[in-house]
């Protein structure tokens, strides 16, 4: 029996990371991303301390996100109440772990047909 989830063809998967980068449903990306089920886009940012809800304003304007998986880097580091808070009254609950985690995890919730984003900072 087969247990590979199917996922639709048009959807955005995540194929590998590393040091400096993503493959993205065979695309190749350098540095910091924001991953929609539709779309995929560079993110500005290098360092969690620059992740604001300004940063984040595509995730919140999708409309179409309830979960935002935050990729940290290396290791997890906690996201600032005020931001947790801001996307919370947007109705986006995020969730911040190691950026292998946030990418594992998106594949899986997106194979679940859930409206998840990811934004992923490059384990350096």
């Amino acid at each position: 029996m087969d247990v590979t989830p199917l996922i639709p063809a048009d959807r955005q998967v995540i194929d590998s990371y590393g040091a400096g980068g993503f493959h993205v449903s065979g695309a190749a990306y350098q540095g910091a991303i924001l991953v929609f089920p539709d779309a995929t886009q560079p993110w500005p940012v290098a360092a969690l301390a620059e992740v604001t809800t300004e940063s984040l304003a595509p995730v919140i304007a999708h409309g179409n996100v309830q979960i935002l998986l935050l990729g940290c880097g290396r290791r997890m580091q906690p996201v600032p109440l005020e931001l947790r808070r801001a996307l919370r009254h947007s109705g986006i609950t995020v969730d911040a772990m190691d950026t292998g985690a946030a990418c594992r995890t998106y594949n899986v919730l997106l194979a679940e047909d859930r409206r998840v984003a990811a934004a992923l900072l490059p384990a350096r």
